[in-house]
Protein backbone atom coordinates (compact mmCIF):
# COMPACT_ATOMS: atom_id res chain seq x y z
CA UNK A 1 0.00 0.00 0.00
CA UNK A 2 1.24 3.55 -1.16
CA UNK A 3 2.62 5.61 1.63
CA UNK A 4 -0.10 8.11 3.39
CA UNK A 5 1.12 11.50 1.41
CA UNK A 6 -0.85 13.86 -0.52
CA UNK A 7 -1.00 15.53 -3.90
CA UNK A 8 0.15 19.19 -4.85
CA UNK A 9 -3.33 20.15 -4.16
CA UNK A 10 -5.03 17.90 -1.93
CA UNK A 11 -5.71 19.42 1.78
CA UNK A 12 -3.78 18.01 4.83
CA UNK A 13 -5.85 17.90 8.00
CA UNK A 14 -3.64 17.34 12.08
CA UNK A 15 -5.23 14.34 11.74
CA UNK A 16 -3.04 13.09 8.05
CA UNK A 17 -0.26 15.13 9.37
CA UNK A 18 -0.03 12.61 11.82
CA UNK A 19 -0.33 9.91 10.47
CA UNK A 20 2.42 11.32 7.90
CA UNK A 21 4.71 11.58 9.95
CA UNK A 22 4.36 8.15 11.73
CA UNK A 23 4.31 6.57 8.40
CA UNK A 24 7.39 8.76 7.62
CA UNK A 25 9.48 7.18 10.52
CA UNK A 26 8.49 4.08 10.21
CA UNK A 27 9.56 3.63 6.13
CA UNK A 28 13.05 5.59 7.50
CA UNK A 29 14.10 3.56 10.13
CA UNK A 30 12.90 -0.33 10.61
CA UNK A 31 13.74 -0.41 14.22
CA UNK A 32 10.33 1.71 14.71
CA UNK A 33 6.85 0.09 15.54
CA UNK A 34 3.53 0.67 16.24
CA UNK A 35 1.48 -0.71 19.32
CA UNK A 36 -1.97 -0.36 20.93
CA UNK A 37 -5.42 -1.11 21.14
CA UNK A 38 -7.06 -1.34 17.03
CA UNK A 39 -3.84 0.01 15.83
CA UNK A 40 -4.01 -2.37 13.52
CA UNK A 41 -7.49 -3.83 11.61
CA UNK A 42 -9.23 -0.67 12.47
CA UNK A 43 -6.27 1.94 11.56
CA UNK A 44 -6.65 3.25 15.32
CA UNK A 45 -9.60 4.67 17.38
CA UNK A 46 -9.66 8.01 14.89
CA UNK A 47 -8.37 6.42 11.94
CA UNK A 48 -4.49 7.68 11.75
CA UNK A 49 -3.28 4.24 11.25
CA UNK A 50 -5.42 3.38 8.97
CA UNK A 51 -3.12 1.17 6.36
CA UNK A 52 -0.46 0.26 8.63
CA UNK A 53 -1.14 -2.99 8.92
CA UNK A 54 -1.34 -4.21 4.99
CA UNK A 55 1.81 -1.70 4.40
CA UNK A 56 4.74 -2.30 7.63
CA UNK A 57 2.50 -6.31 8.95
CA UNK A 58 1.74 -7.19 12.24
CA UNK A 59 5.28 -7.59 13.51
CA UNK A 60 5.37 -3.37 13.59
CA UNK A 61 2.01 -2.71 14.01
CA UNK A 62 0.60 -4.81 16.55
CA UNK A 63 -2.73 -4.71 18.45
CA UNK A 64 -3.35 -5.68 22.15
CA UNK A 65 -5.73 -6.57 24.06
CA UNK A 66 -7.05 -3.61 26.76
CA UNK A 67 -4.23 -3.59 28.66
CA UNK A 68 -2.54 -0.26 29.14
CA UNK A 69 -0.40 -1.52 31.78
CA UNK A 70 1.16 -4.24 30.34
CA UNK A 71 1.27 -2.99 26.59
CA UNK A 72 3.49 0.13 28.05
CA UNK A 73 5.79 -2.73 29.98
CA UNK A 74 5.96 -4.23 26.68
CA UNK A 75 7.34 -1.00 25.00
CA UNK A 76 9.79 -0.65 27.80
CA UNK A 77 11.58 -3.72 27.14
CA UNK A 78 11.45 -3.25 23.29
CA UNK A 79 13.38 0.09 23.83
CA UNK A 80 15.94 -1.82 25.94
CA UNK A 81 16.62 -4.04 22.80
CA UNK A 82 17.08 -1.37 20.46
CA UNK A 83 13.50 -0.88 19.08
CA UNK A 84 11.73 2.59 18.89
CA UNK A 85 7.91 1.92 20.21
CA UNK A 86 5.59 4.32 19.48
CA UNK A 87 2.96 3.67 21.70
CA UNK A 88 -0.99 4.77 21.34
CA UNK A 89 -3.35 5.10 23.40
CA UNK A 90 -6.97 5.40 22.05
CA UNK A 91 -7.74 8.48 24.50
CA UNK A 92 -5.28 10.22 26.48
CA UNK A 93 -7.44 9.49 29.99
CA UNK A 94 -6.51 5.72 29.62
CA UNK A 95 -2.68 6.40 30.48
CA UNK A 96 -3.59 6.55 33.83
CA UNK A 97 -3.32 2.88 33.64
CA UNK A 98 0.13 2.95 32.92
CA UNK A 99 1.30 5.22 35.36
CA UNK A 100 3.59 2.63 37.28
CA UNK A 101 5.45 1.80 33.80
CA UNK A 102 6.15 5.33 32.55
CA UNK A 103 6.67 7.27 35.93
CA UNK A 104 8.72 4.38 38.03
CA UNK A 105 10.41 2.60 35.06
CA UNK A 106 10.63 4.39 31.87
CA UNK A 107 10.74 8.24 32.99
CA UNK A 108 13.41 7.21 35.86
CA UNK A 109 15.84 4.77 33.28
CA UNK A 110 18.44 6.48 32.08
CA UNK A 111 19.22 8.22 35.09
CA UNK A 112 19.42 4.89 36.86
CA UNK A 113 21.38 3.36 34.21
CA UNK A 114 22.68 5.78 31.20
CA UNK A 115 20.27 3.38 28.85
CA UNK A 116 18.55 4.99 26.06
CA UNK A 117 14.60 5.18 26.54
CA UNK A 118 13.20 5.71 23.12
CA UNK A 119 9.66 5.25 23.10
CA UNK A 120 6.96 7.99 21.84
CA UNK A 121 3.58 7.98 23.81
CA UNK A 122 0.41 9.30 21.59
CA UNK A 123 -2.22 10.66 23.39
CA UNK A 124 -5.22 12.13 21.85
CA UNK A 125 -6.55 14.70 24.37
CA UNK A 126 -8.85 17.90 25.08
CA UNK A 127 -12.12 18.39 25.37
CA UNK A 128 -14.69 20.10 23.30
CA UNK A 129 -15.59 16.53 21.36
CA UNK A 130 -19.13 16.29 24.17
CA UNK A 131 -17.01 13.06 24.85
CA UNK A 132 -17.67 13.46 29.02
CA UNK A 133 -15.40 12.98 31.93
CA UNK A 134 -13.25 9.94 31.12
CA UNK A 135 -12.48 10.53 27.36
CA UNK A 136 -11.64 14.58 27.76
CA UNK A 137 -9.15 14.85 29.86
CA UNK A 138 -5.99 17.27 29.47
CA UNK A 139 -3.24 15.10 31.62
CA UNK A 140 0.12 17.19 30.64
CA UNK A 141 0.11 18.11 34.48
CA UNK A 142 0.61 14.73 35.40
CA UNK A 143 3.52 14.46 33.63
CA UNK A 144 5.08 17.41 33.54
CA UNK A 145 6.25 17.26 37.09
CA UNK A 146 8.31 13.75 36.09
CA UNK A 147 11.82 13.95 35.54
CA UNK A 148 12.93 12.40 32.56
CA UNK A 149 9.78 12.62 30.27
CA UNK A 150 9.39 15.31 27.38
CA UNK A 151 6.37 17.34 26.60
CA UNK A 152 5.33 17.79 22.71
CA UNK A 153 1.94 19.39 22.19
CA UNK A 154 1.76 20.59 18.54
CA UNK A 155 -1.29 23.03 17.79
CA UNK A 156 -0.46 23.03 13.55
CA UNK A 157 -0.73 20.90 10.99
CA UNK A 158 3.13 20.60 10.18
CA UNK A 159 3.78 20.68 13.51
CA UNK A 160 1.75 17.49 14.21
CA UNK A 161 3.96 15.89 11.39
CA UNK A 162 7.09 18.09 12.57
CA UNK A 163 6.90 17.07 16.69
CA UNK A 164 6.22 13.66 16.12
CA UNK A 165 8.97 13.23 14.16
CA UNK A 166 11.15 14.54 16.40
CA UNK A 167 9.85 12.71 19.23
CA UNK A 168 10.80 9.26 17.64
CA UNK A 169 14.12 10.07 16.72
CA UNK A 170 14.64 11.41 19.98
CA UNK A 171 16.23 8.60 22.52
CA UNK A 172 13.93 9.73 25.94
CA UNK A 173 10.90 9.13 26.47
CA UNK A 174 8.26 11.42 24.99
CA UNK A 175 4.61 12.28 25.70
CA UNK A 176 3.30 13.44 22.42
CA UNK A 177 -0.39 15.36 23.37
CA UNK A 178 -2.29 15.65 20.18
CA UNK A 179 -5.57 17.51 19.71
CA UNK A 180 -8.23 14.86 18.58
CA UNK A 181 -10.70 18.60 18.56
CA UNK A 182 -7.82 19.56 15.63
CA UNK A 183 -7.75 16.24 13.52
CA UNK A 184 -9.95 17.39 11.55
CA UNK A 185 -11.03 21.43 11.46
CA UNK A 186 -7.72 22.56 10.78
CA UNK A 187 -5.83 21.84 7.30
CA UNK A 188 -3.43 23.31 5.25
CA UNK A 189 -2.62 22.89 1.18
CA UNK A 190 -0.66 19.57 0.67
CA UNK A 191 2.02 18.36 0.36
CA UNK A 192 3.33 19.05 3.69
CA UNK A 193 7.48 19.01 4.07
CA UNK A 194 7.34 16.48 6.98
CA UNK A 195 10.16 18.62 8.46
CA UNK A 196 10.98 17.46 11.96
CA UNK A 197 10.04 20.58 14.18
CA UNK A 198 12.84 20.80 16.90
CA UNK A 199 11.92 19.81 20.83
CA UNK A 200 11.81 22.69 23.05
CA UNK A 201 11.25 25.49 20.81
CA UNK A 202 8.38 28.09 21.40
CA UNK A 203 7.27 30.08 18.03
CA UNK A 204 5.90 33.26 18.36
CA UNK A 205 3.13 32.50 16.06
CA UNK A 206 1.32 36.53 15.79
CA UNK A 207 3.75 39.24 16.81
CA UNK A 208 2.31 42.52 18.50
CA UNK A 209 3.34 44.95 21.49
CA UNK A 210 0.70 45.59 24.41
CA UNK A 211 0.85 42.04 26.35
CA UNK A 212 1.79 38.56 25.29
CA UNK A 213 -0.40 35.56 25.21
CA UNK A 214 0.78 32.13 25.81
CA UNK A 215 -0.55 28.94 24.66
CA UNK A 216 -0.55 25.48 23.04
CA UNK A 217 -2.55 22.73 21.76
CA UNK A 218 -6.04 23.83 20.48
CA UNK A 219 -6.14 26.87 22.79
CA UNK A 220 -3.42 28.75 20.24
CA UNK A 221 -6.15 29.33 17.73
CA UNK A 222 -8.57 30.43 20.29
CA UNK A 223 -5.41 33.07 21.59
CA UNK A 224 -5.01 33.76 17.24
CA UNK A 225 -8.99 34.28 17.23
CA UNK A 226 -8.75 36.66 20.45
CA UNK A 227 -6.36 38.34 19.62
CA UNK A 228 -7.95 39.38 15.72
CA UNK A 229 -10.79 40.70 17.87
CA UNK A 230 -8.86 42.38 20.40
CA UNK A 231 -6.87 44.22 17.33
CA UNK A 232 -9.68 46.03 15.93
CA UNK A 233 -9.71 48.10 19.00
CA UNK A 234 -6.06 48.96 18.60
CA UNK A 235 -5.08 46.32 21.38
CA UNK A 236 -1.87 44.38 19.91
CA UNK A 237 -1.64 40.76 21.26
CA UNK A 238 1.52 38.77 20.74
CA UNK A 239 0.95 35.07 20.62
CA UNK A 240 3.28 32.80 21.41
CA UNK A 241 2.49 28.67 20.51
CA UNK A 242 4.80 26.83 23.37
CA UNK A 243 4.86 23.72 21.52
CA UNK A 244 6.78 22.07 23.72
CA UNK A 245 6.44 21.96 27.19
CA UNK A 246 9.33 19.63 28.56
CA UNK A 247 11.28 21.03 28.11
CA UNK A 248 10.20 24.57 28.43
CA UNK A 249 11.69 27.30 26.13
CA UNK A 250 11.80 30.09 28.73
CA UNK A 251 13.87 32.01 26.62
CA UNK A 252 11.36 33.16 24.01
CA UNK A 253 9.00 33.78 26.96
CA UNK A 254 11.51 36.31 28.57
CA UNK A 255 11.99 37.86 25.35
CA UNK A 256 8.18 38.92 24.61
CA UNK A 257 7.27 39.67 28.23
CA UNK A 258 10.09 41.92 28.44
CA UNK A 259 8.54 43.78 25.24
CA UNK A 260 5.22 43.71 26.38
CA UNK A 261 5.76 43.98 29.50
CA UNK A 262 2.14 42.17 30.23
CA UNK A 263 1.66 38.35 30.40
CA UNK A 264 -1.34 36.10 29.81
CA UNK A 265 -1.61 32.10 29.65
CA UNK A 266 -4.47 30.01 28.11
CA UNK A 267 -5.13 26.43 27.98
CA UNK A 268 -8.32 24.35 28.93
CA UNK A 269 -7.27 22.54 31.17
CA UNK A 270 -8.16 22.55 35.08
CA UNK A 271 -6.48 25.85 36.96
CA UNK A 272 -5.25 24.57 39.80
CA UNK A 273 -2.37 23.49 39.48
CA UNK A 274 -2.44 23.35 35.61
CA UNK A 275 0.64 23.88 33.40
CA UNK A 276 -0.13 27.75 33.61
CA UNK A 277 0.98 27.89 36.98
CA UNK A 278 4.07 26.58 36.23
CA UNK A 279 4.37 29.30 33.24
CA UNK A 280 3.45 32.18 35.34
CA UNK A 281 5.54 31.20 38.27
CA UNK A 282 8.88 31.37 35.69
CA UNK A 283 7.69 34.77 34.29
CA UNK A 284 7.15 36.54 37.63
CA UNK A 285 10.28 35.26 38.90
CA UNK A 286 12.29 36.20 35.93
CA UNK A 287 10.63 39.37 34.49
CA UNK A 288 9.36 41.02 37.54
CA UNK A 289 10.73 43.96 37.21
CA UNK A 290 9.86 44.13 33.53
CA UNK A 291 5.88 43.38 34.16
CA UNK A 292 3.24 46.10 34.46
CA UNK A 293 0.30 43.27 35.85
CA UNK A 294 0.42 40.13 37.30
CA UNK A 295 0.62 37.48 35.24
CA UNK A 296 -2.91 36.25 34.73
CA UNK A 297 -4.20 32.82 33.69
CA UNK A 298 -7.34 31.50 31.97
CA UNK A 299 -8.43 28.13 32.04
CA UNK A 300 -11.18 25.55 32.76
CA UNK A 301 -12.88 25.03 35.94
CA UNK A 302 -11.83 23.06 38.28
CA UNK A 303 -14.55 20.15 37.83
CA UNK A 304 -15.11 17.00 35.49
CA UNK A 305 -15.91 17.19 32.20
CA UNK A 306 -19.39 16.97 31.38
CA UNK A 307 -20.87 15.53 28.72
CA UNK A 308 -23.66 18.08 28.56
CA UNK A 309 -22.68 20.53 25.88
CA UNK A 310 -24.00 23.63 27.83
CA UNK A 311 -21.93 22.30 30.54
CA UNK A 312 -19.10 21.73 28.99
CA UNK A 313 -18.60 25.04 27.04
CA UNK A 314 -19.67 26.43 30.77
CA UNK A 315 -16.80 25.17 32.04
CA UNK A 316 -13.92 25.93 29.08
CA UNK A 317 -12.55 28.96 28.75
CA UNK A 318 -14.22 30.71 26.12
CA UNK A 319 -13.26 33.25 23.92
CA UNK A 320 -15.13 35.79 25.18
CA UNK A 321 -13.52 35.47 28.55
CA UNK A 322 -9.84 35.47 26.62
CA UNK A 323 -10.62 38.54 24.87
CA UNK A 324 -12.50 39.94 28.10
CA UNK A 325 -9.07 39.19 30.17
CA UNK A 326 -6.57 39.84 27.94
CA UNK A 327 -8.17 43.34 27.52
CA UNK A 328 -8.13 43.81 31.46
CA UNK A 329 -4.59 43.08 31.40
CA UNK A 330 -3.82 45.27 28.54
CA UNK A 331 -5.19 48.63 29.19
CA UNK A 332 -4.94 48.61 33.40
Amino acid sequence: MPAKTSSPTAEVTYLDAVGQGLMAEMEADDSVFLIGEDVGQFGGAFKVTKGFLEKFGERRVVDTPIAESGFTGLAAGAALLGLRPVVEYQFADFISCAFDQIINVIARHYYRTGDPMPITFRAPFGARLRAGPTHSQSIESYFAHVPGLKIVAPATVDDAAGLLRSAIRDNNPVLYLESKYLYRRIKVPGPLSLTPTPIGKARVVREGDRVTLISYAASVHQALEAADILAADGISVEVIDLRTLVPLDIDTLVQSVEKTSRAVVLHEASRRLGYGAEIAAEIQERCFWSLDQPVVRIAALNTPIPTSPALEDGMLPSTAQVVDAVRKVATA
